[in-house]
């Protein structure tokens, strides 16, 4: 038995394939698996005991004591063996969901076969499996579990009934029966493969949109760190700089070290500069950093993509004078940046930026003059791995920026649409739009 369960002990391999790496962090918990087997066994056990005693139908009573009892053994032994929190290696949890899917087979087999009006439940590994399990794993198990219940149709048992009378069910009624129990099972099956997949990907994709969030967190507090630096290290070039001129006095007769002496200074003089500038970002101009303008911000998001060969076009429907003044925030600088880059990238030639505000709303529009979105691509855009358009030279990233920049805009407040412009001009357009009280620290709230 416990070489049954080695599989339980492995780690992860590193040599994994990759379509398996999203299940890692989501293994099957002993415990989960554990608990529903003992529900199982319980519920076998009441069934076992209301169908013999209480409705009195002839039942094969050793037997079926025999499997449920065999069941909650090993629930018993695993229970022992391994900690609450152990999670299950793949291998190890097809094995055990095999073995529940062939012990409950079992069940039905000696107490009427698909006439068992129980039968249905031998889904319930499979669509386990499909929730939590690499999806190669998850097709053995239906296959097995397919086979299973093509068996159970020909069942020589008969189900239990009153006074020892045989139920006869017609072979188009146990043809109906196992397309019932087939079909269900692949439909459940896919279904809950598919809500698994995604709720995998949008875990990681936020995970990734937080390590974003706080790389750009980090950056933004650099030049404090800076000004803390230099202000540390302005002692010690002090003295050195106090040391370098006692030198220089004591040896400027000497030729052999005039030179170097002389360039010791000058190169501690010059890191004293430096070190003055970089102390020059007090805390009022610290401040000031914090806070900027809309064009101030515009101009700082848009300067990086203006070196690719591609025309960058800020226009400002709205008057300068009464415009927003925003707190400098990494998550909206980060999130209108990507949106520029993704449409340089995608542009032909131009791209254009239309920014206009009012007492109310602050609106942002993005426009190039690709090829546009296509229909299947704007009706999943901002769902995580879903590459935006396709570009005749690249096969495109894995659709994670698209995803990252709409959750960090719409964190803001931000409401985003994406279309096509239009029909004779073609291209993309991303509308952004903000309720200027949100964002806006000059509006009163």
């Amino acid at each position: 038995m416990a070489r049954f369960f080695r599989g339980l002990d492995r780690m992860p391999d590193a040599d994994a394939k990759p379509q398996d790496e999203h299940h890692t962090s989501r293994r099957l918990r002993l415990q989960t698996l554990v608990r529903l087997r003992w529900l199982a066994v319980g519920g076998q056990t009441v069934t076992v005991m209301i169908v013999a005693f209480w409705l009195k139908f002839p039942m094969p009573l050793l037997a079926c004591g025999v499997l449920i009892a065999c069941l909650a053994w090993i629930n018993f032994f695993l229970t022992l063996r391994y900690p609450p929190t152990h999670r299950l290696e793949p291998p190890a949890a097809f094995a055990l969901l095999g073995l529940d899917l062939l012990q409950l087979c079992g069940l039905l087999l000696i107490t009427g076969g698909l006439a068992n009006p129980f039968s249905a439940l031998v889904c319930v590994p499979v669509i386990i499996s499909f929730a939590s399990q690499p999806i190669r794993y998850s097709m053995t198990l239906i296959v097995l579990a397919m086979i299973c219940i093509t068996g159970l149709a020909f069942s020589p048992f008969p189900l239990p009934w009153y006074g020892g009378a045989q139920v006869n069910v017609h072979s188009v009624m146990q043809l109906g029966v196992w397309c019932s129990i087939a079909s269900t099972m692949a439909f459940a099956a896919f279904y809950a493969y598919r809500v698994s997949m995604e709720a995998t990907q949008l875990a990681d994709a936020l995970s990734a949109t937080e390590l974003v969030l706080q790389r750009e967190k980090h950056l933004s507090q650099l030049d404090g760190l800076a000004a803390a630096a230099a202000h540390e290290l302005g002692t010690p070039l002090a003295t050195i700089s106090v040391v370098a001129k006692e030198m220089e006095r004591e040896l400027s007769h000497d030729d052999r070290f005039r030179e170097d002496v002389a360039l010791l200074r000058s190169q501690s003089e010059r890191c004293r500069d430096i070190l003055r500038r970089l102390t020059t970002l007090s805390s009022e101009d610290e401040a000031h950093m914090r806070r900027l303008t809309l064009s101030s911000m515009m101009e700082e998001i848009i300067a990086p993509h203006r070196e690719f060969g591609i025309k960058l076009e800020l226009i400002e429907k709205s008057p300068r004078t009464g415009e927003p003044v925003l707190n400098r925030n990494a998550g909206i600088m980060y999130g209108l940046g990507n949106l520029i880059e993704n449409a340089v990238d995608y542009a032909r030639k131009k791209v254009t930026v239309t920014v206009e505000y009012d007492p109310d709303t602050l609106t942002i529009v993005i426009e190039d003059d690709g090829n546009g979105y296509s229909a299947d691509i704007l009706t999943r855009i901002g769902e995580p791995y879903v590459t935006t358009r396709q570009r005749d030279d690249t096969a495109g990233g894995l659709g994670l920026g698209l995803f990252i920049a709409k959750t960090l805009l719409e964190r803001s407040g931000a409401a985003l649409t994406f279309g096509n412009r239009d029909p004779e001009t073609p291209g993309a357009r991303i509308r952004i739009e903000w309720p200027r009280m949100l964002i806006d620290s000059n509006s009163t709230k």
